[in-house]
């Protein structure tokens, strides 16, 4: 029986964003994100540092057990999904020089005039 719960709006942001990332709806995505907390929850070898040094580049991922693994992939997956503060200081420059700022479906350098009429 489905049910209704309420989640604060930032919440709601980060499971929005996640959920169109991973192609999920956003109960799909909750559903997900509460199937791995409770693994993470039951297992009894799951290490939160381990995967912490892994995003940090200090650790191997291939030395990661599965479910550190899956962890990893969704903590690096949202950090990659977030542009740094130098990433958005780079394209700002880009733009504002006139020069490509990404690339679109079909493989083709976007320009900022390009990129402001869409």
């Amino acid at each position: 029986m489905a049910q209704s719960v309420k989640l604060a709006d930032d919440i709601m942001a980060l499971i929005r964003r996640e959920a169109d990332i991973q192609s999920r709806s956003v109960a799909g995505q909750i559903t997900h994100w509460v199937k791995i907390g409770r693994a993470i929850e039951h297992s009894g070898t799951f290490d939160y540092g381990r995967i912490k040094l892994a995003l940090e580049g200090r650790l191997d991922t291939t030395e990661l057990q599965e479910d550190e693994e899956a962890a990893w992939l969704d903590a690096f997956t949202t950090k990659m999904a977030e542009p740094t503060t130098a990433e958005q200081e780079f394209f700002a420059q880009r733009r504002m020089l006139g020069r490509g700022v990404g690339l679109d479906a079909g493989g083709n350098l976007i320009y900022a005039k390009d990129d402001a009429a869409a």
